[in-house]
């Protein structure tokens, strides 16, 4: 993008976009192509610029982000414009070139009663906009006569089909001028776009590499990302849109993309900010759910430590007959692009485990720093866990669940129970910092809870359900049947607890340890489907301290908090706020940012 000036020109014409579509098919340059068009905008005039049929014109498209394609500039010489009306250019002018000389075989710009047109169309091998990869953006069309130049500009959000090899962009508003910023220079300390990090240095080993990509050995993840001093929190609204998001998760090497799934079977992709309209993974054809209070569906993803050279990742759903399946499939192409999976790639590691009834599924997939798997496994539903299966070590139901997804799976599935006494935990998370484990799990009728185990963790915990609700027992509570022991010893019992009454099903979420509010590390924040309310607290000493409402604080603007579904973290530790229930496609995703 050296070709457009870092500078505000003397005779700039902003203009809004309709449409740019740009292709690239992998391996055959001649048939790239480019479609751009502008119309009915007051800004295209060809009366206050210069005659192209004397000056010629030139033109330059180009991405502003890391890898992004540019057509470098293309010189449209007078001899080819041709002036349109009587006397000729009263009504604009019309380039062409049938050769395609240089990739551009037609433009018109021409002025109109609603506003001018400006339309280009080309293909061919000398059209060098190459597109290997997704394009980050923005992407800024400039056309040139003499001193005037006429600018659009697509940003990230105007992305409606985003992949190697395609671009498709439209609707974008007019730039406020037609400077293009100077591009950023990786070692600088700051993160410009299309950079993964940047720590100030040209050195391979340290966690950012010399092209400011991160690296698998102690990723420096929040190398060159600003950040605020204090605690003051606000809330963006990301995607909106959404059918019924279940679960939020990214791999550890992509702070760009950001994955939800939808009940319904979808899995959506939020890249550079944009929800790109392709799901990423299309599996409603094998999950069942409904509106209204389904429970079913697509439940949990995780990506595997490795994703980046191995393209796989994990997904929890039941299927068409109500049963958990844990599964794993792999990237279309190349990981760290691929904006699709491969749909035939499944394969089944654990399950079906048979579900007894439609409630109470679990779903939360997570890794531990040893690269171990863990779902955790609801009490198979209902109520009161008629079936006692949550205590009931022959039964999967009521657990959670721990194996390595690269080993074959055992003889005997009894061999993955890593702890019980679960009821529906949803949603369990590891403290990227120290590996400590927060459960979030569902009570009967009377009470919540929040369960913190601190690393190591080990195996064979009991959490007492569905001899506890909370930290009481159920036979006083919800549950006059259940067994109540004469003491909590060898129970794992919870460190916060709230009666119904602000809520009546916890949402777990996570313990903050982004980059951009380093005075927030080491807070624990969840929510409640029934409430309209996000909380927060520090593990100090085995106890739930610093308690607090941020709710009207993480609140959007022009958004509600409600009906929040999950939390889920981006690859640098920033978290995400799933929400919505029915209607579907009432669902959205917000990020937490510094407040004012």
């Amino acid at each position: 993008m050296a070709l457009l000036a870092a500078t505000v020109l003397a005779a700039d014409h902003p203009i809004a976009g309709d449409k740019i579509v740009l292709k690239d098919p992998a391996g055959n340059p001649a048939h790239r192509s480019v479609k751009f068009k502008a119309t009915k905008d007051a800004g295209i005039d060809p009366s206050v610029g210069g005659d192209p049929r004397a000056l010629g014109a030139m033109l330059v498209i180009g991405g502003r982000g890391a890898g992004d394609g540019s057509s470098g500039g293309f010189t449209l010489d007078a001899s080819k414009w041709e002036g349109l009306g009587e006397p000729p250019g009263a009504k604009g002018y019309k380039w062409l070139d049938p050769a395609f000389t240089n990739g551009i075989r037609k433009v018109f710009f021409k002025p109109g009663p609603k506003g001018g047109l400006l339309t280009v169309a080309g293909k061919g091998a000398a059209w060098a906009y190459a597109i290997s990869q997704a394009q980050i953006g923005p992407i800024d069309v400039h056309f040139t006569i003499g001193a005037d130049v006429w600018c659009a500009t697509f940003p990230a959000s105007t992305f409606q089909q985003n992949v190697a090899g395609k671009l498709n962009a439209a609707l974008a508003s007019a730039p406020a001028d037609c400077s293009v910023p100077a591009p950023g220079v990786c070692g600088d300390g700051v993160l410009d776009p299309g950079e993964e990090c940047d720590d100030g240095g040209t050195v391979n080993g340290d966690g950012c590499s010399s092209t400011c990509e991160l690296e698998p050995t102690n990723p420096a993840l929040c190398a060159g990302v600003p950040s605020a001093s204090g605690t003051s929190l606000a809330g963006v609204v990301v995607a909106t849109g959404l059918d019924r998001p279940t679960a939020v998760a990214a791999p550890r090497l992509d702070p760009s993309r950001v994955f939800v799934t939808e009940q319904s079977g979808r899995i959506r992709l939020v890249k550079n900010g944009t929800l790109l309209p392709t799901a990423f993974l299309d599996l409603t054809a094998k999950t069942a759910t409904s509106c209204p209070y389904s429970e079913q569906g697509l439940l949990g993803l995780v990506f595997d430590p490795g994703y980046e050279t191995n393209g796989f990742f994990y997904v929890d759903y039941t299927n068409t007959s109500g049963d958990t399946v844990i599964a794993r499939y792999t990237a279309s192409g190349d990981p760290k692009t691929a904006d699709t999976a491969n749909a035939a790639s499944e394969t089944i590691l654990r399950g079906p485990i048979s579900q007894p009834f439609a409630n109470h599924n679990g779903g939360q997939l997570a890794f531990d720093s040893a690269g171990l798997l863990y779902v955790g496994m609801g009490d198979g539903g209902s109520g009161c866990d008629p079936g006692g299966r949550a205590q009931d070590d022959s039964s999967l139901l009521g657990k959670l669940l721990r194996f390595d997804p690269a080993a074959p799976a055992p003889m005997n599935p009894l061999d993955d129970i890593f702890a019980k006494g679960l009821r529906n935990p949803w949603r369990f998370s590891f403290d990227r910092a120290n590996g400590n484990l927060y459960i979030a799990d569902v009570g009967q009728n009377i009470r919540e809870e929040v369960d913190v185990v601190a690393a190591p963790v080990p195996a064979g915990l009991n959490y007492g359900w569905d001899f506890y609700e909370g930290d009481a027992c159920a036979n006083t509570l919800s549950c006059p049947d259940s067994f109540c022991p004469a003491s909590t010893a060898g129970f794992t019992m919870p460190i916060l607890t709230y009666d119904h009454g602000p809520g009546c099903a916890i949402t777990g979420g996570y313990v903050y340890r982004g980059c951009a509010m380093p005075d927030l590390h080491g807070t624990y924040f969840y929510s409640d489907f029934c409430a309209a309310f996000v909380k927060t607290f520090v593990l100090s000493g085995g106890m739930a301290t610093n308690q607090g409402d941020v709710t009207t604080d993480v609140q959007p603007p022009s958004a509600t908090i409600s009906q929040v579904t999950s939390f889920g973290e981006d690859a640098r530790g920033e978290i995400y706020i799933a929400q919505g229930g029915c209607p579907a496609s009432s669902g959205a995703l917000s990020k937490l940012v510094p407040g004012p």
